[in-house]
Protein backbone atom coordinates (compact mmCIF):
# COMPACT_ATOMS: atom_id res chain seq x y z
CA UNK A 1 0.00 0.00 0.00
CA UNK A 2 1.64 3.63 -0.83
CA UNK A 3 1.82 6.48 1.75
CA UNK A 4 -1.16 8.28 -0.24
CA UNK A 5 -3.88 5.55 -0.09
CA UNK A 6 -2.68 5.19 3.61
CA UNK A 7 -3.26 8.74 4.35
CA UNK A 8 -6.79 8.51 2.69
CA UNK A 9 -7.91 4.89 4.37
CA UNK A 10 -6.82 6.45 7.68
CA UNK A 11 -8.70 9.71 6.85
CA UNK A 12 -11.40 7.96 6.16
CA UNK A 13 -11.63 5.73 9.11
CA UNK A 14 -11.09 8.50 11.44
CA UNK A 15 -14.28 10.27 10.20
CA UNK A 16 -16.20 7.19 9.79
CA UNK A 17 -18.25 7.26 13.55
CA UNK A 18 -19.34 10.44 11.76
CA UNK A 19 -20.95 10.00 8.82
CA UNK A 20 -24.72 11.06 8.74
CA UNK A 21 -23.35 14.83 9.71
CA UNK A 22 -24.89 17.54 8.51
CA UNK A 23 -28.03 18.68 7.20
CA UNK A 24 -29.16 18.02 3.72
CA UNK A 25 -29.70 20.62 1.44
CA UNK A 26 -33.47 20.59 1.66
CA UNK A 27 -34.19 23.64 0.08
CA UNK A 28 -33.82 21.75 -3.44
CA UNK A 29 -36.47 19.19 -2.82
CA UNK A 30 -34.14 16.29 -4.90
CA UNK A 31 -30.93 16.83 -2.90
CA UNK A 32 -33.20 16.48 0.42
CA UNK A 33 -34.34 13.07 -0.98
CA UNK A 34 -30.49 11.88 -0.17
CA UNK A 35 -29.16 9.35 1.78
CA UNK A 36 -26.69 11.56 4.43
CA UNK A 37 -25.20 8.16 5.25
CA UNK A 38 -22.43 8.60 2.66
CA UNK A 39 -18.91 9.52 2.40
CA UNK A 40 -16.26 9.30 -0.21
CA UNK A 41 -12.83 10.41 -1.01
CA UNK A 42 -10.88 10.51 -4.58
CA UNK A 43 -7.12 11.79 -4.79
CA UNK A 44 -5.90 11.37 -8.24
CA UNK A 45 -1.57 12.52 -8.56
CA UNK A 46 -0.47 14.07 -11.27
CA UNK A 47 1.06 11.28 -12.32
CA UNK A 48 -2.35 9.50 -12.67
CA UNK A 49 -2.18 7.78 -9.40
CA UNK A 50 -6.00 6.88 -7.85
CA UNK A 51 -6.29 6.71 -4.44
CA UNK A 52 -9.97 6.75 -3.17
CA UNK A 53 -11.84 5.30 0.34
CA UNK A 54 -15.77 4.90 0.92
CA UNK A 55 -18.27 6.16 -2.00
CA UNK A 56 -15.60 7.00 -4.33
CA UNK A 57 -17.57 5.74 -7.43
CA UNK A 58 -21.36 6.89 -6.50
CA UNK A 59 -22.65 9.62 -8.47
CA UNK A 60 -23.87 12.90 -6.49
CA UNK A 61 -24.95 15.96 -7.82
CA UNK A 62 -22.06 18.32 -8.15
CA UNK A 63 -23.95 21.68 -8.15
CA UNK A 64 -21.15 24.60 -7.34
CA UNK A 65 -18.70 22.87 -8.30
CA UNK A 66 -19.81 23.05 -11.74
CA UNK A 67 -19.00 26.57 -11.38
CA UNK A 68 -14.84 25.88 -11.60
CA UNK A 69 -15.49 24.26 -15.41
CA UNK A 70 -17.99 27.11 -16.57
CA UNK A 71 -15.98 29.66 -15.39
CA UNK A 72 -13.22 27.80 -17.25
CA UNK A 73 -15.44 27.80 -20.73
CA UNK A 74 -16.24 31.53 -19.90
CA UNK A 75 -12.47 32.87 -19.54
CA UNK A 76 -11.59 30.55 -22.90
CA UNK A 77 -14.25 32.85 -24.80
CA UNK A 78 -14.17 36.54 -23.67
CA UNK A 79 -10.28 36.16 -21.68
CA UNK A 80 -10.47 38.94 -19.05
CA UNK A 81 -13.30 40.66 -20.35
CA UNK A 82 -15.11 38.76 -17.88
CA UNK A 83 -13.99 40.67 -15.25
CA UNK A 84 -15.97 43.71 -16.58
CA UNK A 85 -18.94 41.93 -15.89
CA UNK A 86 -18.06 39.51 -13.25
CA UNK A 87 -15.79 40.81 -9.67
CA UNK A 88 -13.14 38.94 -8.49
CA UNK A 89 -13.52 39.51 -4.30
CA UNK A 90 -15.08 37.42 -2.16
CA UNK A 91 -18.62 38.17 -0.89
CA UNK A 92 -19.09 37.71 2.88
CA UNK A 93 -22.68 36.46 2.30
CA UNK A 94 -24.76 33.95 1.51
CA UNK A 95 -24.27 32.49 -1.84
CA UNK A 96 -27.76 33.25 -2.56
CA UNK A 97 -27.62 37.19 -1.77
CA UNK A 98 -29.37 40.24 -3.80
CA UNK A 99 -28.59 42.73 -1.23
CA UNK A 100 -24.69 43.35 -2.36
CA UNK A 101 -25.97 42.91 -5.95
CA UNK A 102 -28.46 45.80 -5.62
CA UNK A 103 -25.27 47.87 -3.93
CA UNK A 104 -22.75 46.83 -6.57
CA UNK A 105 -24.83 47.95 -9.47
CA UNK A 106 -25.70 44.41 -10.53
CA UNK A 107 -22.28 43.18 -11.16
CA UNK A 108 -21.47 39.96 -8.94
CA UNK A 109 -18.74 39.60 -6.84
CA UNK A 110 -17.01 37.10 -7.44
CA UNK A 111 -17.90 33.98 -10.40
CA UNK A 112 -18.88 31.31 -7.74
CA UNK A 113 -21.49 33.09 -5.90
CA UNK A 114 -25.13 31.82 -7.60
CA UNK A 115 -25.14 35.67 -9.39
CA UNK A 116 -22.27 35.50 -10.47
CA UNK A 117 -22.45 32.01 -12.33
CA UNK A 118 -25.83 33.04 -13.95
CA UNK A 119 -23.82 35.97 -15.50
CA UNK A 120 -20.56 33.34 -16.10
CA UNK A 121 -23.55 31.19 -17.95
CA UNK A 122 -24.51 34.63 -19.91
CA UNK A 123 -20.83 34.53 -21.37
CA UNK A 124 -21.08 30.65 -22.11
CA UNK A 125 -24.45 30.74 -23.93
CA UNK A 126 -23.50 33.59 -26.23
CA UNK A 127 -24.08 31.90 -30.28
CA UNK A 128 -25.65 29.38 -28.50
CA UNK A 129 -29.15 27.69 -28.35
CA UNK A 130 -29.34 27.17 -24.44
CA UNK A 131 -29.63 22.91 -25.56
CA UNK A 132 -26.06 23.46 -27.29
CA UNK A 133 -24.79 25.69 -24.10
CA UNK A 134 -25.76 22.36 -21.97
CA UNK A 135 -24.25 20.43 -24.18
CA UNK A 136 -20.84 22.43 -24.76
CA UNK A 137 -20.52 22.38 -20.98
CA UNK A 138 -21.23 18.92 -20.44
CA UNK A 139 -19.04 17.57 -23.19
CA UNK A 140 -16.22 19.82 -21.64
CA UNK A 141 -16.28 18.16 -18.85
CA UNK A 142 -16.50 14.23 -19.84
CA UNK A 143 -13.17 15.31 -21.50
CA UNK A 144 -11.37 16.18 -18.51
CA UNK A 145 -12.55 13.54 -16.34
CA UNK A 146 -11.96 11.05 -19.74
CA UNK A 147 -15.78 9.16 -18.88
CA UNK A 148 -18.25 9.85 -21.81
CA UNK A 149 -21.12 8.26 -19.06
CA UNK A 150 -21.34 11.92 -16.77
CA UNK A 151 -24.40 13.47 -17.42
CA UNK A 152 -27.08 15.71 -16.01
CA UNK A 153 -29.17 14.45 -13.16
CA UNK A 154 -32.40 15.92 -14.91
CA UNK A 155 -34.66 15.02 -11.53
CA UNK A 156 -32.44 17.56 -9.82
CA UNK A 157 -32.62 19.74 -12.88
CA UNK A 158 -36.15 20.31 -12.67
CA UNK A 159 -36.49 20.19 -8.95
CA UNK A 160 -34.18 23.39 -9.37
CA UNK A 161 -35.97 24.84 -12.19
CA UNK A 162 -39.58 24.56 -10.06
CA UNK A 163 -38.24 25.98 -6.86
CA UNK A 164 -35.30 28.39 -7.78
CA UNK A 165 -37.16 32.05 -7.07
CA UNK A 166 -34.29 33.22 -5.81
CA UNK A 167 -31.84 32.80 -8.72
CA UNK A 168 -34.90 33.55 -11.03
CA UNK A 169 -34.91 37.30 -8.80
CA UNK A 170 -30.99 37.40 -9.26
CA UNK A 171 -30.98 36.90 -12.83
CA UNK A 172 -33.93 39.47 -13.78
CA UNK A 173 -31.93 41.76 -11.24
CA UNK A 174 -29.10 41.62 -13.36
CA UNK A 175 -31.16 41.72 -16.47
CA UNK A 176 -31.87 45.24 -15.38
CA UNK A 177 -28.39 46.71 -15.35
CA UNK A 178 -27.87 45.21 -18.65
CA UNK A 179 -25.67 42.96 -17.32
CA UNK A 180 -27.04 39.77 -19.16
CA UNK A 181 -27.31 39.70 -22.94
CA UNK A 182 -30.00 37.08 -23.19
CA UNK A 183 -33.07 36.16 -21.82
CA UNK A 184 -33.06 35.43 -18.02
CA UNK A 185 -35.23 32.27 -18.54
CA UNK A 186 -32.75 30.98 -21.35
CA UNK A 187 -29.49 31.96 -18.90
CA UNK A 188 -31.01 30.25 -15.74
CA UNK A 189 -31.79 26.77 -17.90
CA UNK A 190 -28.41 26.72 -18.55
CA UNK A 191 -27.16 27.31 -14.82
CA UNK A 192 -29.74 24.64 -13.85
CA UNK A 193 -28.48 22.20 -15.75
CA UNK A 194 -25.05 22.68 -15.36
CA UNK A 195 -25.45 22.61 -11.60
CA UNK A 196 -27.12 18.91 -12.02
CA UNK A 197 -23.90 17.32 -13.12
CA UNK A 198 -23.90 14.43 -11.73
CA UNK A 199 -20.60 12.24 -11.05
CA UNK A 200 -18.81 10.57 -8.45
CA UNK A 201 -15.17 11.42 -6.62
CA UNK A 202 -13.31 9.57 -8.63
CA UNK A 203 -14.47 11.05 -12.07
CA UNK A 204 -14.24 14.74 -9.94
CA UNK A 205 -11.12 14.26 -8.60
CA UNK A 206 -9.73 12.96 -12.65
CA UNK A 207 -12.02 16.32 -14.26
CA UNK A 208 -9.55 19.10 -12.01
CA UNK A 209 -6.55 17.72 -12.73
CA UNK A 210 -5.52 20.06 -15.22
CA UNK A 211 -5.66 22.70 -12.39
CA UNK A 212 -3.26 20.50 -10.25
CA UNK A 213 -1.12 20.85 -13.34
CA UNK A 214 -0.10 23.76 -14.51
CA UNK A 215 -3.30 23.86 -16.98
CA UNK A 216 -2.47 20.76 -18.66
CA UNK A 217 -4.25 17.23 -18.68
CA UNK A 218 -0.94 15.26 -17.56
CA UNK A 219 -2.35 12.21 -18.49
CA UNK A 220 -2.91 13.11 -21.88
CA UNK A 221 -1.04 15.70 -22.68
CA UNK A 222 -3.04 18.34 -23.63
CA UNK A 223 -3.09 21.68 -22.75
CA UNK A 224 -6.74 22.95 -21.14
CA UNK A 225 -5.91 26.24 -19.97
CA UNK A 226 -2.74 28.40 -19.77
CA UNK A 227 -0.31 27.86 -16.93
CA UNK A 228 -1.05 31.64 -15.56
CA UNK A 229 -4.92 31.12 -15.77
CA UNK A 230 -4.38 28.35 -14.15
CA UNK A 231 -2.98 29.85 -11.34
CA UNK A 232 -5.73 32.54 -11.33
CA UNK A 233 -8.62 30.34 -11.13
CA UNK A 234 -6.92 28.50 -8.39
CA UNK A 235 -6.62 31.64 -6.36
CA UNK A 236 -10.39 32.38 -6.96
CA UNK A 237 -11.05 29.03 -5.64
CA UNK A 238 -9.02 29.57 -2.46
CA UNK A 239 -10.83 33.14 -1.85
CA UNK A 240 -14.40 32.47 -2.76
CA UNK A 241 -14.85 28.68 -3.44
CA UNK A 242 -16.77 28.18 0.13
CA UNK A 243 -18.99 31.29 -0.01
CA UNK A 244 -18.70 33.12 3.06
CA UNK A 245 -16.79 30.29 4.64
CA UNK A 246 -13.62 30.57 2.16
CA UNK A 247 -11.71 32.03 4.94
CA UNK A 248 -12.25 28.92 6.65
CA UNK A 249 -11.57 26.97 4.45
CA UNK A 250 -8.37 28.54 3.59
CA UNK A 251 -7.31 28.84 7.29
CA UNK A 252 -7.92 25.29 8.28
CA UNK A 253 -7.26 23.52 4.39
CA UNK A 254 -5.07 25.95 2.42
CA UNK A 255 -5.85 24.29 -0.85
CA UNK A 256 -7.56 26.06 -3.47
CA UNK A 257 -11.08 24.49 -3.56
CA UNK A 258 -14.54 24.58 -4.45
CA UNK A 259 -17.78 23.28 -2.76
CA UNK A 260 -21.69 22.35 -3.97
CA UNK A 261 -24.68 22.00 -1.60
CA UNK A 262 -24.87 18.58 -2.94
CA UNK A 263 -22.04 17.63 -0.71
CA UNK A 264 -18.81 17.39 -3.20
CA UNK A 265 -15.65 19.62 -2.59
CA UNK A 266 -13.08 19.77 -5.31
CA UNK A 267 -9.60 20.38 -3.87
CA UNK A 268 -6.42 21.31 -5.62
CA UNK A 269 -2.75 20.51 -4.38
CA UNK A 270 -1.02 22.50 -7.49
CA UNK A 271 2.02 20.33 -8.55
CA UNK A 272 0.57 16.89 -6.87
CA UNK A 273 -3.19 16.31 -6.97
CA UNK A 274 -6.93 17.07 -7.30
CA UNK A 275 -9.13 15.83 -4.48
CA UNK A 276 -12.64 15.10 -4.67
CA UNK A 277 -14.33 14.42 -1.43
CA UNK A 278 -18.40 14.08 -0.35
CA UNK A 279 -20.92 13.67 2.34
CA UNK A 280 -24.30 15.19 1.77
CA UNK A 281 -24.85 16.91 5.57
CA UNK A 282 -24.11 20.70 5.04
CA UNK A 283 -22.65 22.97 7.58
CA UNK A 284 -23.78 26.29 8.45
CA UNK A 285 -21.78 27.89 5.58
CA UNK A 286 -23.66 25.17 2.68
CA UNK A 287 -20.55 23.50 2.70
CA UNK A 288 -19.89 19.46 3.35
CA UNK A 289 -19.36 19.10 7.12
CA UNK A 290 -17.48 16.23 6.67
CA UNK A 291 -15.89 16.41 3.59
CA UNK A 292 -14.63 19.88 4.61
CA UNK A 293 -12.97 17.94 8.11
CA UNK A 294 -11.59 15.25 5.64
CA UNK A 295 -9.75 17.67 3.78
CA UNK A 296 -8.47 19.51 6.97
CA UNK A 297 -7.20 15.58 8.24
CA UNK A 298 -5.65 14.89 4.52
CA UNK A 299 -3.63 17.99 4.40
CA UNK A 300 -2.93 17.76 8.04
CA UNK A 301 -1.37 14.75 6.78
CA UNK A 302 0.46 15.28 3.40
CA UNK A 303 1.67 18.38 4.12
CA UNK A 304 0.06 19.89 1.10
CA UNK A 305 -1.06 23.62 1.52
CA UNK A 306 -0.41 26.76 -0.95
CA UNK A 307 1.20 28.57 2.27
CA UNK A 308 3.95 26.01 2.92
CA UNK A 309 4.27 22.84 5.17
Amino acid sequence: MTELQSIVDSVYRDLSDRIGEGKLADYIPELATVDAKQFGIALVTVDGQVHSAGDAETSFSIQSISKVFTLTLALGKIGDGLWKRVGREPSGNAFNSIVQLEQEKGKPRNPFINAGAIAVADVVLAGHAPKEAIAEIVQFIRQLADDDTIAIDHNVARSETNTGYRNVALANFMRSFNNLNHPAEHVLGVYFHHCAVAMSCHQLAHAGLYLASAGRNPLSGGSVVSPSRARRINALMLMCGHYDGSGDFAYRVGLPGKSGVGGGILAIAPGKASIAVWSPGLNENGNSQLGSAALELLAQRTGWSVFGQ
